[in-house]
C-alpha cells in the first residue's frame, strides 16, 4: 500500500448529501440523541468516581461499585464534565461550520477552534452576560459556565489566537484523552466519506493534542461513531477504523489499543480487572480501547455503561466514550430511563441533537431563515 500524503486534501466544499425518507430521519435523529445523551450518562456515572482506585470505590459503594449516579461538582446526581462540554461545542461547531459553506466560507477546522474557543470562555468567565449575538444560542446557556476538572492541554491549546494545524499542532507531545472525548459528532456526518471524517477529526484535534496518539485515537473514535450511525456493528465500525490507521505514521499506539480491546472481549467474562488491563483511560488511545471494550462486552446498555466507568483512572472520560457509542448503535429511547430525569443539561442536548439532524438533513432550506442563522450565525 502507498504512503498516505502528510495532510489529506481539505473535506470537498459541497460533502454528499443523502435522500433523506421520514423513517430515515427519525432513525438518525434518535441515534444523533442517543450519541449526546447516552455519552452525557456515561460521562456523570464516573463523574464522581474520577480519581478513585478501584479499591476505593468499592470500599465506598460496594464490590459492584457505582450502580447509579454519585455526588460530584456540587450536584447530588447526574452531573457532567468537560467532556459533555466540549461534545457539545463540537456539535455546535459542525453546525455553524455548514450554515457558513452555503455563505461561500468552507474550512471547518476553524469554525470548530472558534467553537472550542467559546468553550473556552465558559471556563473562564463568570457566565454568559458578555456573549455577543455573534456566539449564538449554546455560549449563552448559563450551566455551561462550570469548571469540570478540564484538561491542561485543551485549556493550553485555546488559551491563545492561534489555531493548531497538521503541520503547527497544539501541544506536540501531548497525547491526552481530551481530543478523544470531543470528538464523536464528527462521526454524525452520515453523508461523508469515512476517510473524510478520519482526517477532519484529527485536523481538530490537534488544536490541543498534537501528539499522533492524541489525534489518531480522536480520528479513529469519529469513524467507528460514523460506521454505527451508518447501521454497521461495532466490530465492523472497529476494523474499518484499523484500516484507515494501517499507514498513517505514528499509529501503533492506537492500532494496538483497539486490537487489545477486541482480543480482552474474546478473553472471557468482562470484569473491571480486564477492563484495567487495557490501562487507566487518561491517555487516548487507552481511553478509546477501554471505551470500545466496555461497549463491546457489556450484556446491556446498562452493564455496559457501568463497567466502563468503574476502575480506577479516568472513569468520566471512558464512560463517556462508551456512552456515545452505545447511544449511536441503539438511539435514545435504548437508553436506561431511570438516568435520564437526572442528567445535568438533558434539555440542551436534546435540543442540540435535534439542531443537528435537522442540519444534517435540511441544511439548505435553514440557512435563509432568520432563526436559524440567529441561533447558528455565520
Amino acid at each position: 500500500m502507498t504512503e498516505p500524503p502528510a495532510q489529506p486534501p481539505t473535506p470537498p466544499a459541497q460533502p454528499p448529501r443523502t435522500a433523506w425518507g421520514r423513517s430515515e430521519q427519525q432513525d438518525f435523529r434518535s441515534r444523533v440523541r442517543g450519541c449526546l445523551l447516552g455519552g452525557a450518562m456515561g460521562d456523570a456515572l464516573g463523574a464522581g468516581i474520577e480519581f478513585d482506585s478501584l479499591e476505593a470505590i468499592r470500599s465506598a459503594h460496594g464490590q459492584e461499585g457505582v450502580t447509579g449516579y454519585v455526588p460530584a461538582y456540587g450536584r447530588q446526581a447526574g452531573a457532567i464534565t468537560d467532556d459533555t462540554q466540549m461534545t457539545l461545542f463540537t456539535c455546535d461547531g459542525l453546525i455553524r461550520a455548514h450554515v457558513r459553506r452555503d455563505a461561500g466560507g468552507w474550512h471547518p477546522p476553524t469554525d470548530l477552534h472558534a467553537a472550542y474557543r467559546r468553550w473556552y470562555a465558559t471556563q473562564n468567565d463568570w457566565g454568559p452576560d458578555e456573549r455577543k449575538d455573534s456566539d449564538g444560542w449554546l455560549a449563552r446557556e448559563e450551566w455551561l459556565y462550570s469548571r469540570r476538572a478540564p484538561g491542561n492541554a485543551c485549556l493550553a491549546g485555546l488559551a491563545g489566537g492561534r489555531m493548531g494545524t497538521m503541520e503547527k499542532p497544539k501541544n506536540p507531545d501531548s497525547k491526552g484523552c481530551g481530543a478523544v472525548m470531543r470528538s464523536a459528532p464528527f462521526g454524525l456526518l452520515i453523508g461523508w466519506e469515512p476517510r473524510l471524517v478520519f482526517q477532519l477529526a484529527g485536523e481538530c484535534a490537534v488544536h490541543t493534542h498534537g501528539h499522533p496518539t492524541g489525534h489518531l485515537a480522536a480520528s479513529a473514535f469519529a469513524v467507528i461513531v460514523h460506521g454505527l450511525v451508518r447501521g454497521a456493528s461495532l466490530p465492523t465500525a472497529v476494523q474499518t477504523a484499523l484500516q484507515l490507521l494501517a499507514n498513517r505514521p505514528g499509529h501503533e499506539e492506537t492500532t494496538a489499543a483497539l486490537q487489545a480491546a477486541l482480543a480482552a472481549v474474546r478473553a472471557g467474562l468482562p470484569t473491571p480487572e480486564r477492563l484495567e488491563s487495557l490501562g487507566e483511560g487518561w491517555t487516548a488511545e487507552e481511553a478509546l480501547g477501554m471505551g470500545v471494550y466496555a461497549a463491546l462486552a457489556g450484556e446491556d446498555i446498562r452493564s455496559a455503561l457501568l463497567l466502563a466507568v468503574n476502575h480506577g483512572g479516568d472513569s468520566d472520560s471512558t464512560g463517556s466514550i462508551c456512552g456515545n457509542l452505545l447511544g449511536t448503535m441503539h438511539g435514545d429511547t435504548a437508553l436506561p430511563p431511570e438516568w435520564l430525569p437526572e442528567l445535568e443539561g438533558r434539555a440542551t442536548m436534546l435540543e442540540l441533537a435535534d439542531d443537528f439532524a435537522l442540519e444534517m438533513t435540511h441544511g439548505q432550506s435553514l440557512h435563509a431563515t432568520e432563526g436559524w442563522l440567529t441561533r447558528y450565525p455565520r
